[in-house]
């Protein structure tokens, strides 16, 4: 790659000819690489400098995305991000902040402080890449498996529903709300945009290909181009979700901008 392609992205991705963080962590095929991407190219659409922005990332696949992120981050404890953007918030609430979590991350040891941060309508953009297991840890079964899914720990299919993180979002009082998947590009990319200009709390949940894990658990491949035509067998959009029963929806994902409302954020002792 020449250096007049390289240099653009510099202000936005640790990049420095290949020789300080990229090539990338993630397993070949996953999807939060094409997250990473798609919100590089939001940040870019909207003039937007990481170097005045803090990310933070938890413990998980999608935890390191922060990483590659020409940007103030912080790294640490499984399941604490929202606490954290709560603490920053506060002392600097005209600071932009973003949260890459799992749907482990966020769903099963972070759901409390998911739901208490939507509550609030904390001033926070959430994306969540949603790769529907615990795949940092070696696949084991996430609040978001469907059910009847073949995991390491549940050889037998799970037994447990699943979390719909958009329901759960909305009920808990989130002001902006959107599911996609990584093969719809321009929609990840404009709903990152939409999150980063919005007032409030913002969900982004983006279904994501799990090769490594979940592929071979639960599907019994680690074809990332299969697992992306399966995910897309797996969800509708809101159009196609009007015309359809309840059976039809009967274990579908719907895609599309759920909620985008003005309200109070939190600030403390106040709402501004």
């Amino acid at each position: 790659m020449s250096q007049a392609k390289i240099n653009p992205l510099r202000q936005y991705v640790r990049w420095f000819d290949g020789r300080e963080k990229l090539p990338h962590f993630f397993c070949s095929g996953c999807g939060a690489g094409q997250v990473l991407n798609y919100y590089i190219q939001a940040l870019d659409k909207l003039g937007m400098d990481p170097n005045r922005m803090m990310h933070i990332g938890g413990v998980g696949c999608t935890a390191r995305i922060p990483v590659y992120i020409s940007t103030d981050m912080m790294h640490g404890v499984h399941g604490r991000t929202l606490a954290w953007a709560t603490g920053i918030k506060l002392a600097k609430p005209e600071l932009p902040v973003v949260v890459f979590a799992g749907d482990g991350d966020l769903a099963s040891i972070g759901g409390n402080h998911f739901i208490h941060a939507a509550r609030r309508n904390l001033d926070v953009t959430v994306v969540c890449v949603n790769n529907l297991n615990f795949a940092m840890t070696g696949g084991q079964v996430a609040p978001t498996t469907p059910l009847k899914a073949h995991t390491m720990t549940t050889p037998y299919g799970n037994a447990e529903p699943r979390f719909d993180l958009v329901e759960l979002a909305i009920a808990s009082g989130a002001t902006h709300v959107e599911r996609w998947t990584t093969s719809r590009h321009a929609q990840c990319a404009a709903a990152m945009q939409r999150a980063l200009t919005h007032k409030g709390f913002s969900l982004i949940e983006i279904i994501s290909q799990c090769p490594t894990h979940y592929g071979r658990y639960a599907l019994r491949t680690g074809d990332p181009v299969k697992l992306m035509e399966w995910i897309d067998s797996q969800t509708v959009t809101q159009k196609q979700a009007e015309g359809m029963s309840a059976e039809e929806l009967d274990g579908k994902l719907v895609l599309g901008e759920f909620l985008r409302v003005e309200r109070p954020v939190f600030a403390g002792t106040t709402f501004a």
